[in-house]
């Protein structure tokens, strides 16, 4: 929960609306932080607000959840990391692992945008901005992750088939947006596309068809990649990137 002070050379001057207010510092989504308001967990000015349209003046009023008071970050900022492997997709580790916030250094408090496995590579998105966050993880929206997939042995034509049309999980069907094998490499490596984001899904795919993944690299997420990037580095992203997420995600001005 964002407790962070205000800096009032950066938050709106205008009044917003209270579920954005709370978005914007980072709770949850607007539809989300609808229901929040409807339990009677969130005060404006002392006072319990339960409906909804109320306005917000970042600058003038004080804003709490279950007596937690909240403010938007000072500033709104994203970034995009090549993430090495052995690094923990957390805040913070309690064994004492890397983390992939060694990595990131920021004068705003951000988080990561999902997960990538321990030893998954590639693409890994940050940003303090909540509403972005929580709709680009959202389902409804398919967000489309790209990953490059070394296994250790050629995948054969009825298992290759069975990326697109479903592959049978613990926790449900799985399937492939779209797969390509790359060639020259004796059917051993592909790029596959997936909308969802259950935990260590496209591993437990191939996983489930005895595959061993020797390598896998997400290289793009949402069409934001990190090309030119070196493994383990990081850089802002740019305003049309922004742009593009907010399109993708459905909240573009």
């Amino acid at each position: 929960m964002a407790t962070t002070q205000r800096d009032s050379a950066r938050v709106p001057e205008e009044s917003i609306r209270l579920n954005k207010y709370l978005a914007l510092a980072g709770i949850g989504s607007r539809r989300s932080n609808d229901e929040l308001i409807l339990s009677g967990a969130v005060k404006i000015n002392g006072r319990v607000i339960q409906e909804f349209g109320v306005k917000v003046n970042p600058r003038r009023d004080r804003v709490t959840v279950q007596g937690n008071p909240v403010f938007i970050e000072h500033k709104q900022v994203y970034f995009v990391l090549n993430k090495p492997k052995d690094t923990i997709t957390t805040v913070k580790d309690e064994k004492g692992r890397p983390t992939v916030m060694d990595y990131v250094r920021s004068r705003e408090r951000v988080y990561p945008i999902g997960r990538l496995d321990r030893n998954t590579t590639g693409v890994l998105l940050f940003t303090n901005d909540g509403e972005l966050a929580n709709a680009l993880m959202h389902p409804k929206f398919e967000v489309e992750k790209v990953y490059h997939v070394k296994l250790d042995k050629g995948i054969s034509d009825d298992d290759f088939r069975r990326l697109e049309t479903g592959i049978r999980l613990e926790d449900g069907m799985a399937q492939a947006n779209f797969a390509e094998v790359l060639p020259k490499t004796k059917r051993m490596e592909l790029f596959v596309s997936i909308h969802e984001g259950r935990n260590r899904e496209v591993r437990r795919m191939f996983e489930a068809m005895k595959y061993d993944v020797k390598r896998l690299d997400r290289i793009s997420f949402a069409g934001i990649t990190t090309t030119g990037l070196p493994r383990g580095k990081w850089r802002k992203l740019q305003s049309k990137e922004v742009e593009h997420l907010k399109k993708v995600a459905g909240l573009a001005s």
